[in-house]
């Protein structure tokens, strides 16, 4: 199992960050540790004094694939998905100001939650899906897949390019604006559709 993640994916979150806007999909990978077992609260690292959230909806690959032209993406999935990319937000700054890899502040053990799985058929458009993310019973992200620079379909198609897609790879698809930061004894909800996907208390 592979975590493949897309950064800047809205436009509002490039702006929040002032990130220059790419004119194809960035993209990073979380190792499979960084998966935040279920029910486990997420506990903030030492290494870091400004871990942010960031909601995403996500996409559960079925079989093996390359090259996968957009038209036939559908096929390579039939599960949806909500999670959080926790970034270390600080660490991240300053590796990007040297040039080097983010992993260090992306793919730290349980930077990743993935919440409870959908069967994507029963929705009506997967590009017109509506998300959130509470931070102690307040909404701080809201999005909506249409608002994404490159739609689900796309990315995949993208990605396969140069990865070979397996079953049980996760394609985190980029978070809307509204990112912040996370204290202890904060406690985050996500939901899809209005559907409670996963819950998360910060230690």
């Amino acid at each position: 199992m592979k975590i493949i993640c897309i950064g800047r994916n809205y436009a509002a979150h490039i702006q929040e960050l002032n990130n220059e806007r790419p004119t194809e999909p960035v993209v990073f990978i979380k190792p499979d540790s960084s998966v935040l077992p279920k029910q486990q609260d997420f506990y903030i690292p030492e290494f870091s004094n400004d871990i942010h959230y960031e909601v995403e909806i996500l996409v559960k690959i079925k079989k093996v694939g390359k090259h996968i032209a957009k038209e036939f993406a559908p096929m390579y999935y039939d599960e949806i998905g909500l999670g959080i990319d926790f970034t270390a937000r600080d660490l991240q700054a300053k590796l990007k100001e040297k040039g080097l890899p983010w992993e260090k502040a992306k793919g730290f053990d349980g930077a990743a939650v993935i919440g409870e799985w959908l069967n994507k058929n029963q929705f009506k458009d997967l590009n017109d899906l509506n998300f959130k993310l509470l931070k102690n019973d307040q909404v701080v992200q809201e999005g909506n897949t249409r608002l994404m620079l490159w739609k689900i379909d796309e990315l995949i198609a993208y990605v396969s390019t140069f990865f070979m897609l397996k079953k049980g790879d996760v394609i985190f698809t980029g978070t809307p604006a509204g990112v912040g930061k996370i204290s202890t004894n904060d406690y985050l909800s996500g939901s899809l559709e209005n559907k409670e996907l996963f819950t998360v208390k910060i230690k």
